[in-house]
């Protein structure tokens, strides 16, 4: 027997299969090979049609398909993890009104300062642990004021996880989970954020019915099995955005429990019991996959917008057009720890919220043209970033998360050595890296919900740990290397 995963990204949709029995990945494929079009009309925004990752959903599902050849009678679960806090509209007939208001879209961010400011920071902060921002919430609020006649038509107002669930089961749903990331639940008294919908006199009916994150959410229509070519009735049994499902993937339930990512930009998720907040905003909160009343289970979420990004702009300006990132990594390691007082702030790539939204750019700093080498350049890079990362995690730490072991995948800079011993030696943890997926993370949490597990711990027993970054034996010299670039970095950011 199997399950579906599928991974509803703005650069490409991924889908996995998954054998129930042994855990082991079947398959992982994607659609498009090129990333998806981002609409951009406005400097400012970033908007994508819903209707094109459906169309890709059925694309990537073939591909599945022919790449296995498996009798669709056996799926027994589907799950799906999204994009977060994007906005789509439909109407009465489930028709798309508009193009979806997308994760990096920031036309909001003055209406949901405003909000902040007028319904008050305390009550925010203590209500959606949160400022309304640039979320959902606000970007729905922006519609409103923009487009009327698009606002009056609107039926139900989904997370792109609930849109795809919308098709395959015809039902309007959404997840606690969904609603917390959109600025739409109120964690004091556990239901709806009627305080803020008033506010921004959104209509409260506009919300859809809401379901368990693990459980039934809806059976696969005929109409949808026969457009994707899978069997009709099989249960859509879990949804959640990409952050949440990539700790959920890497076995992250727990408090205390960390997970990383280190792609373009980089996030680090860690898991809380207890509502918290960081008054400085430079870090955000949401409901977790597990959370419950009784039992909360808080996401706080840093995102380094400067990471990956940083790292591959250098080796596309400094290497050359050969040379590949284990060669890169093989230069840097013949550099001493400290790379002889370079110093990279990789904060170049916008306004960084773990800077209180200050944007002080990418900067070099100590040059000395008769020491520094290309080698040198990419160990301070890697060091920047890791740098980057510890310093968020001091934010995370200053709100009760002790971190002892950060799960990662078996990808992008985390797969470096010097980037992830720095880190590790720093904060004193250990690494784990895990051979996991979002895609495949949906997967197997598409088991729980459609009773194939019964529990998170039994669906994800067979995570394999392919390598464990320890800290270094000799810690004083990266603390004193990361003490030099926080100074360097401060005196930036106080300027």
């Amino acid at each position: 027997m199997y399950l579906i995963g599928y991974d509803i990204g703005s650069s490409s949709i991924k889908a996995a299969l998954v054998e129930t029995e042994t855990g082991k990945t079947i398959s992982v494929q994607q659609f498009p090979e090129e990333e998806m079009e981002i609409i951009s009309h406005h400097s400012n925004w970033a908007e994508q049609d819903p209707e094109l990752w459906w169309q890709y959903v059925k694309k990537v599902t073939e591909r599945l398909l022919e790449d296995t050849n498996i009798d669709v009678n056996n799926i027994q679960g589907i799950g799906i993890s999204y994009q977060m806090h994007g906005l789509v509209l439909v109407d009465e007939n489930h028709d798309v009104l508009r193009p979806s208001i997308i994760w990096c879209d920031s036309r909001a961010v003055e209406i949901g300062n405003q909000a902040f400011i007028e319904i008050g920071e305390e009550k925010c902060l203590s209500h959606l642990l949160n400022s309304p921002g640039n979320f959902t919430a606000s970007k729905l609020k922006w519609v409103r004021e923009n487009e009327p006649e698009v606002y009056k038509k609107i039926h139900k107002i989904l997370m792109p996880g609930d849109f795809i669930a919308l098709r395959m089961t015809g039902k309007e749903t959404t997840t606690v989970s969904g609603l917390s990331e959109g600025m739409f639940w109120d964690f004091k008294n556990e239901k709806v954020a009627d305080f803020l919908l008033a506010h921004l006199g959104i209509n409260p009916d506009l919300i859809p019915d809401i379901v368990d994150t693990f459980g039934d959410q809806g059976k696969l229509s005929e109409g949808s099995a026969t457009y994707l070519g899978l069997k009709s009735g099989i249960t859509i049994g879990y949804r959640a955005g990409d952050q949440p499902n990539n700790a959920l993937s890497l076995n992250v339930f727990n408090p205390g429990e960390v997970a990383a990512t280190g792609g373009t930009s980089g996030v680090v998720y860690g898991v809380l019991d207890k509502a918290v907040i960081d008054k400085k905003m430079r870090v955000n909160s949401f409901a977790h996959v597990n959370h419950t009343t009784d039992k909360p289970r808080i996401g706080v979420l840093l995102c380094v917008n400067g990471a990956g990004i940083q790292y591959s702009w250098m080796k596309q300006m400094m290497a050359e057009e050969s040379m590949t990132y284990p060669e890169l990594e093989e230069m840097a390691a013949s550099v001493e720890v400290g790379s002889d007082g370079l110093i990279v702030i990789p904060f170049g790539n916008g306004a960084e919220r773990v800077l209180e939204n200050k944007n002080p750019g990418a900067q070099i700093l100590n040059l000395h043209f008769n020491l520094h080498k290309k080698a040198h350049f990419y160990r301070a890079a890697l060091e920047g970033i890791a740098f980057s990362y510890i310093y968020g995690m001091e934010v995370m730490n200053e709100m009760g998360l002790d971190v002892r072991v950060i799960k990662v995948g078996n990808d992008n800079l985390f797969q470096s050595e010097i980037f992830s011993t720095t880190i590790a030696t720093v904060l004193n943890c250990e690494i784990q890296m895990l051979e996991a997926t979002g895609a495949v993370g949906a997967a197997k949490a598409a088991g729980i919900g459609s009773g194939v597990y019964a529990s998170t711990d039994e669906a994800f027993q067979t995570a394999e740990v392919v390598k464990v970054y320890q800290a270094d034996a000799d810690p004083d010299i990266y603390k004193s290397k990361y003490q030099n670039w926080k100074l360097e970095l401060e005196k930036i950011i106080n300027n």
